[in-house]
């Protein structure tokens, strides 16, 4: 994690050393913007066309699973024309244990709980409760 966040990398080179981190190859169509950290990284496992930011912490000793494409939102804009610029910013809380499937969409401010499974496709706008299942748009 050191090496990974302190050295300037070529993108091969850093998708080489999270590979080695999480124990996984991570695909070519994957984009983590650096600095990345984990405490742990191999019970990380991340899909096709998922994009993380720059910053992001992940402690992974329970597992975090982020399928391919997966949208995880804190931020939205008013509905009001005259708002619409204004951003109104709520954390995502993804709790122990969670599956979010291919292309599902979090919305800003919801907790999905632990052991919940998001299905692909799925766009959670409410809280998940634990050890429960969500598919649909929106997810129920």
């Amino acid at each position: 994690m050191q090496n990974l966040n302190t050295q300037r990398h070529y993108e091969c080179e850093a998708r080489q050393l999270i590979s080695e981190i999480t124990e996984q190859k991570i695909p070519k169509s994957t984009e983590i913007r650096l600095p990345f950290y984990t405490d742990y990284g191999h019970n990380i496992k991340i899909g096709e066309r998922v994009f993380i930011n720059s910053n992001v912490m992940m402690v992974d000793l329970g597992g975090i699973t982020i399928g391919p494409g997966a949208y995880l939102l804190s931020v939205k804009h008013g509905l009001k024309p005259k708002q619409r610029k204004e951003l109104e910013l709520k954390p995502v809380l993804i709790k122990k244990n969670v599956w979010i499937g291919a292309r599902a969409t979090i919305c800003p401010g919801v907790i999905v709980g632990e052991n919940a499974v998001v299905a692909a496709g799925a766009v959670v706008t409410k809280d998940v409760p634990k050890n429960t299942v969500v598919a649909g748009v929106p997810a129920k």
